[in-house]
């Protein structure tokens, strides 16, 4: 009988897997009215962050391998978004959007590792515009990971529910800090009770310092994503993290941030959110901004999508950021108001190949 077993079990892991090729592009402008000397618009924005162009934020391809015993991604970017974003890499690995391999640990493909640069497991919004609600990102998403680095275990026990652990190079690296000795870690707890309602916990334990200037961080971050009707739905965020001061400090600084989004489809081609946000971070951990205040910012914005075929979303958007300081730059000097108009069209496309 065990060898029936083993048997089965060879045969499994030599069936071919399927092999999916997809694609992305996101084409933008954004006009932001106070004018700014440069093009770049904010140090703190990582996606649309161009004034006065038309350009492309984010543009990948990727090839994924699909089997029931093991799986693989391959996704190679370009963009301003690559190019903020990943700044801190050196080389071709800012050209790297995905590169993980997968293995399932059990007869139920219910207990995976995977290995590799993945997207980030934090936060509600991706790196993907069309995936999203609005078409610009929250602070509070642009302040996260948007990728990480290192090994990921996952477990389903039911289709409702996941738990996932992690062991990372840092906050939003690939490659690990130079001088830095400490793995990070993070978990997740990700809840659907209902095809209409799912919550999510997740957290991040680490440090993004030198071992000779080690300050340790402690992250939370948490969402509630609901569908009330088939017309509106409402995510609501929050993201709170503390960090020492300095090494070996009991005193710790304080950074969060909640954000609402609420969404309406007016039909089946145009839909129609409205984002409301706040971020403090008094003392520059994330955003540093050498004010009195720092970092204390309240934002506004409204979205009008309209999408004639499912792979395809033309966006509209209009946003209001308010600080307590002056911090956002003009033609001549700083002021503590800023808005801009953006638009972008954005497309995506797959297909899989069945052998």
């Amino acid at each position: 009988m065990s060898n029936i077993v083993l048997a089965q079990n060879d045969s499994i892991w030599h069936q071919k897997p399927n092999l999916n090729v997809s694609g992305f592009l996101d084409v933008f402008y954004v006009y932001d009215f106070n004018q700014p000397q440069g093009t770049e618009r904010q140090p703190f924005l990582f996606n649309h962050n161009r004034h006065n162009e038309f350009n492309l934020n984010l543009g990948f391809v990727k090839l994924g391998l699909e089997h029931s015993k093991y799986r693989a991604n391959l996704a190679l970017q370009t963009g301003t978004y690559s190019n903020d974003n990943y700044s801190a890499e050196p080389g071709l690995l800012k050209n790297i959007f995905e590169a993980n391999v997968g293995l399932s640990l059990n007869k139920k493909n219910n207990l995976w590792i995977d290995a590799g640069v993945f997207a980030s497991y934090i936060g509600f919004e991706s790196a993907i515009s069309t995936d999203n609600l609005t078409m610009t990102r929250s602070i509070l998403a642009e302040n996260s990971p948007y990728f990480l680095s290192g090994a990921k275990l996952t477990y389903n026990p039911n289709d409702k529910l996941e738990i996932a652990g992690l062991i990372v190079n840092g906050w939003q690296r690939i490659q690990r800090l130079e001088g830095n000795s400490l793995p990070s870690f993070g978990t997740q707890i990700n809840f659907s009770p209902t095809e209409k309602v799912t919550f999510n916990w997740s957290t991040f334990i680490g440090t993004d310092d030198p071992d000779t200037t080690r300050r340790m961080r402690y992250f939370n971050n948490f969402y509630g994503q609901f569908q009330f009707t088939d017309k509106f739905g409402l995510i609501a965020g929050f993201d709170i993290g503390t960090q020492q001061r300095a090494k070996n400090s009991a005193v710790y600084d304080l950074w969060f941030s909640p954000v609402l989004i609420g969404n309406f489809s007016i039909n089946k081609t145009w839909k129609t959110a409205i984002r409301a946000e706040y971020y403090q971070d008094e003392t520059g951990i994330i955003i540093s901004t050498g004010t009195p205040n720092g970092f204390k910012t309240t934002g506004l914005s409204l979205n009008f999508d309209y999408s004639p075929t499912e792979n395809i979303i033309c966006r509209l958007e209009g946003r209001w950021l308010n600080s307590r300081d002056q911090i956002f730059e003009t033609k001549t000097a700083l002021t503590d108001n800023n808005f801009i108009i953006a638009t972008s069209i954005a497309i995506r496309f797959s297909e899989t190949i069945k052998k």
